[in-house]
């Protein structure tokens, strides 16, 4: 299997550890990773949007060629690339007019949007295509006795009629996925509530993390899983924050999806960059730890 990943700005440039986890669970799996180097970013699917959706568009569309130049599909590890791209390539698909109007900012290139590969996040390409049998056949140190609280955050799900992964109201991917490794997936109350990395207001923005954080102190959960460098942003700095304003002390690791697999393959902590986490407990490493891994 073969397939071009969009990395975007915030892994290569702040969360790298992110890049390295999937690119040693990639080769577990024997999935090929086709880099490109003349991706820009998707661009972000908020705030630039907003501003020229046209350019929007435009310089989404440019990553999109760039894939179908090479005629593989493109895979994120990034929820907000994931919403731009997708969005861009279902719109550009099915909206003749729009698609003229950006073909013809691209001709200035000599580029031109053909609609011929998909775009997806990387949990979907394991679910739908890898598979929980061949995923589960690399693990050889299940992450038993941990117990991780999911976050599925804004754009994975979606819109529903784009995205077209699961239901958004009662999704069970990522369930199904962080299983896989051993660990065993908590859905608490506020798993599908937003980082609130967004909102323009700052107060509401902590406001919504720290609801997130009861929610899962309340569950007992060992730490927080996820699949997005923004929500990871929010949740690991953010909680320092957080905890500073309510006069609250949470302490829950936060790690990528990516990363626990990775670990679950026998990844040692360093290939993961946990080191790099700004909240981490001794606990949380010991679970990761205290297994020897056993070959497959």
């Amino acid at each position: 299997m073969k397939v071009i990943p969009f990395w975007g700005c915030m892994i290569p440039l702040k969360y790298p550890q992110m890049e390295s986890a999937v690119r040693f669970s990639m080769e577990k799996l024997g999935v090929k990773l086709v880099d490109d180097n003349r991706f820009s970013c998707c661009p972000d699917p908020i705030y630039y949007k907003a501003g020229d959706k046209l350019s929007w568009y435009t310089l989404a569309a440019r990553n999109i060629c760039i894939a179908e130049q090479q005629e593989l599909d493109i895979i994120t590890i990034c929820s907000g690339c994931t919403s731009t791209l997708c969005d861009v390539n279902h719109h550009l698909k099915h909206d003749e007019d729009l698609r003229n109007k950006v073909n013809e900012r691209l001709k200035t290139i000599g580029m031109k949007f053909e609609g011929t590969i998909n775009v997806r996040h990387l949990v979907t390409v394991l679910d739908n295509d890898i598979g929980e049998e061949h995923l589960a056949s690399t693990i050889v140190r299940p992450l038993e006795n941990l117990s991780v609280a999911i976050h599925y955050g804004c754009h994975l799900l979606k819109p529903s009629e784009i995205m077209q992964v699961e239901d958004p109201l009662y999704p069970k991917i990522l369930s199904r996925l962080f299983a896989v490794t051993g660990a065993v997936p908590v859905d608490h109350d506020e798993t599908l509530l937003c980082c609130g990395k967004a909102c323009k207001d700052v107060d509401l923005s902590f406001d919504m993390t720290n609801t997130v954080f009861k929610s899962i102190k309340e569950s007992k959960a060992d730490c927080l899983g996820l699949i997005c460098p923004t929500c990871f942003d929010s949740f690991d700095i953010g909680q320092i924050r957080v905890s500073r304003k309510f006069k609250t002390k949470y302490n829950i690791p936060v790690i990528y999806f990516f990363q626990l697999l990775a670990l679950a393959q026998g990844a040692k902590p360093e290939q993961v960059g946990l080191k790099y986490h700004k909240i981490m407990t001794d606990d949380f490493m010991e679970k990761m730890t205290a297994k020897e891994a056993v070959p497959a």
